[in-house]
């Protein structure tokens, strides 16, 4: 399960609106766990793909900023999100191709009708990625 604060989840919502055609793409921060995580925070990273209209690239230099950026706040990255602003709302081929931090969620907005915000979590000795739940957490976080 991932619970997501109200202000992150509408973060990530706004973003992805303005995102328009082009893929968002950006770091979670706050605590891991197996079964449960917890997010605090929204990074959000300039999608440096070649097509960022399909395909969402962070940059290893942002990553690595944000990530100490997140470290510095006393929080962990627990995740990555994007957006897929034509669909479908769920990790595409391409997205288990790219996945690399086992276990961990990857958040994915799709904007094909009513926005969905869906997550999973990469399990990288299947290659697959396994659905979890989306909580929202109405109580007071930072973004």
């Amino acid at each position: 399960m991932i619970v997501l604060s109200r202000p992150c989840y509408d973060e990530i919502v706004r973003q992805g609106y303005r995102g328009n055609e082009e893929e968002i793409c950006g770091l979670l921060g706050g605590t891991y766990g197996p079964e449960r995580t917890l997010v605090k925070s929204v990074h959000q990273a300039e999608n440096v793909a070649d097509v960022p209209t399909v395909r969402y690239t962070i940059d290893p230099a942002d990553q690595l900023a944000i990530t100490e950026d997140i470290e510095a706040n006393d929080d962990d990255v627990v995740g990555f999100y994007h957006s897929h602003p034509a669909g479908p709302p769920h990790p595409s081929e391409t997205d288990a191709e790219r996945a690399t931090w086992p276990d961990h969620s990857y958040v994915i907005a799709a904007f094909d009708g009513y926005p969905y915000v869906g997550s999973w979590r990469w399990r990288a000795e299947e290659g697959t990625f396994d659905g979890e739940r989306v909580v929202l957490e109405q109580s007071g976080t930072r973004q």
